[in-house]
Parts: C-alpha cells; structure tokens; sequence
C-alpha cells in the first residue's frame, strides 16, 4: 500500500527547485536539466511493472468479457486486479517521468497514484480476506443480496480510503518545503509514511486473525463431517490441511512481500543509501505480480474464460460454476 510512493526516495528523487527560490514553489527551473543516469533498480521497477500490468490486464478484460463472472468473489478479483493494474500502470509512468520529464510536480502526482493504486490493492486484499470469511461463518445466507450489498460497501470505503491517501501528498502532505522533513520515500513525509505503514500493520493483523478465524471453521467442518461418519477419512484430512496450507501460503507472500518495506519505512532514515529503499520496494512491488496467480489463474472459471477469449476451444453450452470464495 504505503510502500507504492516509495519509487522518488532519496537518490532518485525529482529535480530540486531553481537556486534562490527556496523551496517557496513548485515553479520548475527554466534551465533544462542534464540526463539523469539510467539507474538499474528504476529499470527493473519499470520491468516489473509492465509485467503487473499485463498480467492483472488480461484478468480484468476476462472478468469484464465473461458474463458468468458477476459474483461477489470475482467482484472482488477484479477490484484486486484493477488496483494493481493502476500499480503497474504507475511504475511504468515513474519511470518515464523520472528520466524524461524531470520535475517535482509531476513526481508528486505519481507518487501519489502509486499511494492510491498500492492501498487498493491491500484495501482489496483485505476485502476478499473478509469475503472469505463471511463465506464460511454465514454459508447459508452468503448468496444474498445482503452480501452484495456489503461487498460494494466494502469496496467503495477501500478506495475511497485508498484516494484520500493518495490525495495527501499531492494536497500539501510533503516535504518539498523542508527537505529535513523527508522520509524514505521522497517526497512524503516521515509521518505520512508513518500513517501509511501503520495501516499496513493494522490491516496485515486483521487478515492474520481472520485466516485464524478460517482455519478454525475448517478443521471444525472436517471434525463435524468425522463425527457424522464415525471417522475421518484419508480425503477429508489431505482436503482441510491443503486448505490451511493455501491460506498459510496465502498470507506468508502477503506478508513477505510487503513487511520488509513497510519496517523500513519506519525504521529507516533518508540519509540510509537508497539502495535500502529500493531492495525492500521492488519485493512488495512483486506482491502485485503475484496476486492474479493466486486470486485469479489458478479458478477454473478464469481458465475456462481464457480458452474462450484466445483458443475457442471450449463449448459455449458447458455451464460455468461459481465456486464459493472461500474455496482454496
């Protein structure tokens, strides 16, 4: 989430303001400013972001071909995948900005895309962790349309939340006035990369006690089924482990991908070599990557979806089957 705005930190940063003007404006210099070296971390940020965005590309194009695919579960995906095309869409851009059109007010309008784009991201990760639950605890009412409706609700506060934290440094939460006040991630603040990070936490621990909450529900549905039949069988055992090991899985590249940067971003400080910045970045960055593979490439639904839009190799008249959410 947070981590998104972390691609104009110190060493990459944007042009400094013109000598003698302070840093009163964002006025640019008149003066054309000499090329910026080619630095290899920015090229491999703008790689994987052009790899996100097509891949999280093609998902969306699916969800929004196939009429099948209207559930609240691939609502859900296709929210994940719209944040982190956005994502990929805005690495791609900060690289283009930072190396052709060099200035500290363009900057400060992708770093804030990337904030926006990165939170909905988490914020539809988030959602999806809570679908998923409601999935199992309320499985007799969860095709509702209750749930739609709470769903959409989800949705829209996450990137509501999602666009207000991306409007912050571009509405005067920055430090282009005092560079003292620079954090990690130029041109944010250290209490904004503060707040950020602090959500991060916060919405990492909800997702952690929800797939608790899960599993629990998983082994008690395995324990109830033993008990109906008087043992549990082989299939029922290797079922509900693969489920946990999924969720595990799940919440492990979750966590890995986006922990090392949101620590660092509290514990760091902008005189720290930016390469720092960078090695903890470009793995959250990779969390995006990841994300259509887990949530979306791996249901058969999707596969099906695929075969239609590229080969045609699959009969129009086989039914589609819209598996519960918290199928793993």
């Amino acid at each position: 989430m947070e981590a998104a705005a972390a691609l104009n930190e110190s060493g990459a940063a944007a042009p400094r303001l013109p000598a003698g003007r302070g840093n009163a404006s964002l006025q640019l210099s008149s003066r054309v400013p000499a090329p910026a070296a080619l630095n290899p971390w920015d090229v491999m940020l703008c790689v994987s972001g052009t790899a996100i965005a097509c891949e999280n590309a093609l998902v969306v194009a699916i969800i929004c071909y196939s009429p099948a695919l209207r559930t609240p579960m691939f609502v859900l995906v296709g929210s994940l995948a719209t944040a982190d095309l956005l994502a990929g869409l805005g690495l791609i851009l900060n690289f283009v900005f930072q190396y052709v059109i060099r200035s500290e007010t363009v900057s400060l309008l992708t770093v804030g895309f990337l904030v926006a784009s990165f939170a909905a991201s988490v914020s539809s990760l988030l959602a999806i962790t809570v679908d998923r639950y409601l999935s199992l605890y309320n499985a007799l009412t969860y095709y509702s349309e209750r749930t739609v409706l709470c769903i959409h609700t989800m949705l829209a506060g996450a990137w509501g939340v999602s666009l207000c934290l991306g409007l912050l440094p571009v509405l005067g939460w920055n430090c282009l006035h005092d560079r003292t006040a620079c954090s990690v991630v130029r041109p944010l603040t250290k209490s904004n990369v503060t707040l950020l990070s602090a959500s991060f936490f916060l919405i990492f621990l909800i997702m952690l006690h929800l797939y608790i909450e899960i599993c629990k529900i998983v082994w008690r549905h395995a324990h109830q089924i033993a008990l109906q039949q008087h043992f549990l069988t082989a299939s029922h055992y290797v079922t509900t482990k693969k489920g946990v090991s999924t969720l595990a899985i799940i919440l492990g590249t979750f966590g890995a991908s986006w922990l090392p940067f949101a620590i660092y971003c509290v514990v760091g400080n902008p005189d720290y070599p930016s390469v720092y910045t960078y090695a903890t970045l470009l793995p959250a960055t990779y969390n995006s990557m990841i994300n259509p593979i887990i949530y979306a490439y791996r249901n058969q639904e999707i596969q099906r979806s695929i075969w239609v839009l590229f080969c045609g190799c699959f009969q129009a008249k086989v039914s589609f089957r819209s598996r519960s959410p918290s199928d793993v």
